[in-house]
């Protein structure tokens, strides 16, 4: 029969993949950063790029937490091992004590970082930032994005992990930990990868995905990548065309 620590070790190992890739199940279980920390969240359609700046701080401050929670956790399932006690513990258990918490600082000094001057250090607010009239600051485009978003004619698809957003002016992908932005008037598109599958699971047609590379015009706006499915493959001379038209 398996120990306590190594029934421990797995069932820790299992929930900490989930909760950092979140699969369908821990969503309908509410099991998230944004549903266990909704109250401090607040909603992303009333305001998404402050929500967003406060989930991604929150995310990675939370997952960062995942090794102390183990070590925490061994303390009871392997207690002969006296880790409640970290100067009668063994060597490698302190070394794995120290990295359990060198992390959550790390974490809390970046998070420290980009919420100066009202989170203007933020890698989004940056991007936003690029964007901004002279006479204004990133703040104008980031409630130009909120306004945007809570139109009912934008169109979003894909996983919680990598949503690709698009509005009228903007294109958007929503990560674990970052959110991509580009203008639509500056974006160059290029598809990079194209797979062709005999058929899809909703329908007899065979389906093509495409990856495209989303670049700015601007090089200090970062590049980035979404995934597209279409039904049947678009001419070389349209693709790219095709491509965003799709996702519109």
């Amino acid at each position: 029969m398996d120990s306590p620590e190594v029934t421990f070790t797995l069932a820790y190992v299992v929930f900490a993949v989930c909760f950092v890739f979140t699969p369908t199940e821990f969503h309908s279980a509410g099991l998230t950063v944004q549903n266990l920390l909704s109250g401090w969240l607040g909603s992303e359609d009333a305001a998404f790029v402050p929500y967003h700046l406060r989930r991604t701080a929150a995310t990675l401050l939370c997952h960062s937490l995942l090794p102390l929670g183990y070590y925490v956790g061994m303390c009871f399932a392997a207690s002969e091992k006296r880790l409640y006690s970290p100067s009668q513990a063994p060597e490698t258990w302190r070394v794995f004590l120290l990295l359990a918490l060198t992390l959550p600082a790390i974490a809390c000094a970046l998070i420290y970082y980009w919420s100066r001057d009202r989170w203007a250090h933020h890698p989004l607010a940056r991007t936003l930032a690029r964007y901004a009239l002279p006479q204004s600051g990133w703040r104008a485009v980031a409630s130009s994005v909120d306004t945007e978003f809570r139109r009912i004619d934008k169109f979003a698809t894909g996983a919680p992990g990598a949503r690709v957003i698009v509005t009228d002016t903007w294109v958007l992908k929503v990560t674990t930990y970052r959110v991509r932005v580009a203008q639509q008037q500056d974006v160059h598109l290029t598809v990079t990868e194209s797979q062709q599958r005999d058929l899809s699971p909703d329908s007899n047609l065979p389906v093509q995905l495409l990856t495209i590379r989303v670049a700015s015009a601007d090089p200090a706006v970062p590049a980035f990548d979404i995934r597209r499915a279409r039904w049947s493959p678009p001419s070389s001379k349209h693709l790219v065309q095709a491509a965003l038209h799709g996702v519109r």
